[in-house]
């Protein structure tokens, strides 16, 4: 059994020289790895997720609340003794070691394993992450890709029940970042193993995970698939940090049916209105979320329809980022079709139709149209 619990764990630091006040970097966090499971840890930069991921390792003290793997507390285990390996962000290679000796150094340390069957398990990871021809060579000989395959056979020759990976992929250019991506997924495919991965890309965490956990400032914010994560966010840190370009917001009061911004207004149904009213009543202050490829440029009349004009048009390959002017807003993006090619300063009509509208409380960000989820709720 290889499922990780983390139960109310949280990671104080000294404030200071003099040791007065204390810096929260992990607060209170639960939630369940199961048995087998690609779990992705994302957040921004002192979020507390590589904090978390060290924890779970043992290379951080836990100042409180504990973590299991299995059916073991492993608060006050060794970190080899916790079944665990761990790959990193800068590779932690020896430079004076052979990519064989950097393999199997540390299941030589961590295991009583014959020196035939350490080889054995060397020249297998080796031959599944494709560097069989590079195990003579030391790392400086190595290219950035192949010292990433090195780092994570010498995990996988350990045979651990979880593998734990911090930024691994940081340090490599776009296009091996993403064939690495895809090896990754397929290494776990292949082995069935809990895998915790820490990035900041939330590229990678969509792409790669069966779940992803989104910290902020030590907390959890959401916990769910890639689909939930980006299709019912559960609040307004959750909804601009996912996707790229990332959410329109626009300030809104929300009166009898209609949504006000600075620059228009937006008409709800009255079966919608009414669960907005139930929500936060009337006359409230909302943030109304639209996710750019939601937006479509239409006919001059149509229902809900915004004015506007086009401030700069971005190619981007098969797509086009159009950056309208609005009043209220810094920007407004819109993804359309590689072929729909507006000149800039251009008049534009667009609209977005109701079922995709996200609305915040502006008070503490709460998805209010969120739907009643248990799975949603964040556990923290």
């Amino acid at each position: 059994m290889s499922r990780v619990s983390i139960e109310n764990v949280s990671k104080l630091y000294d404030g200071s020289a003099d040791g007065e006040g204390k810096i929260v970097a992990v607060d209170g966090v639960s939630f369940d790895i199961e048995d087998g499971e690609f779990l992705t840890i994302v957040g921004p930069s002192g979020s507390g997720k590589s904090t978390l991921l060290r924890m779970v390792a043992g290379l951080e003290d836990i100042s409180s609340g504990t973590i299991s793997i299995g059916d073991r507390v492993v608060n006050d285990i060794q970190p080899q003794d916790r079944g665990v390996a761990m790959v990193f962000q800068n590779y932690a290679l020896y430079p004076h070691m052979s990519t064989r000796k950097n393999m199997a150094y540390g299941l030589k340390l961590t295991s009583d394993l014959s020196d035939d069957e350490v080889q054995r398990r060397v020249e297998e990871a080796a031959e599944m992450m494709g560097i069989e021809d590079q195990l003579d060579k030391k790392p400086g000989s190595l290219s950035g890709g192949q010292q990433q395959r090195v780092a994570t056979g010498r995990a996988i020759v350990r045979d651990p029940e979880v593998f734990l990976m911090d930024e691994p992929l940081s340090n490599l250019d776009a296009k091996l970042r993403a064939h690495m991506r895809t090896e990754i997924q397929r290494i776990h495919e292949d082995l069935g193993t809990t895998f915790i991965y820490v990035t900041h890309d939330q590229e990678e965490a969509m792409t790669m995970s069966d779940r992803v956990a989104i910290l902020d400032q030590g907390e959890v914010q959401q916990i769910g698939t890639p689909d939930e994560i980006y299709n019912e966010p559960k609040n307004l840190f959750v909804a601009d940090f996912v996707g790229s370009p990332a959410m329109n917001t626009f300030d809104v009061t929300f009166d009898g049916t209609t949504l006000t911004a600075a620059d228009f207004e937006y008409e709800l149904s009255d079966e919608r209105a009414e669960r907005v009213r139930e929500r936060v009543g009337e006359d409230a202050s909302l943030v109304l979320g639209i996710r750019p490829e939601d937006i479509y440029i239409a006919e001059a009349g149509t229902e809900n329809a915004i004015e506007t004009k086009l401030d700069v048009l971005e190619p981007v390959g098969s797509d086009n980022y159009l950056y309208l002017e609005m009043e209220g807003v810094e920007e407004c993006r819109v993804r359309v079709p590689g072929d729909v090619k507006p000149e800039e300063n251009d008049a534009l009509t667009v609209s977005f139709d109701e079922d995709d509208v996200h609305l915040f409380r502006k008070s503490d960000g709460e998805n209010i149209l969120a739907e009643e989820r248990g799975q949603h709720e964040v556990t923290a």
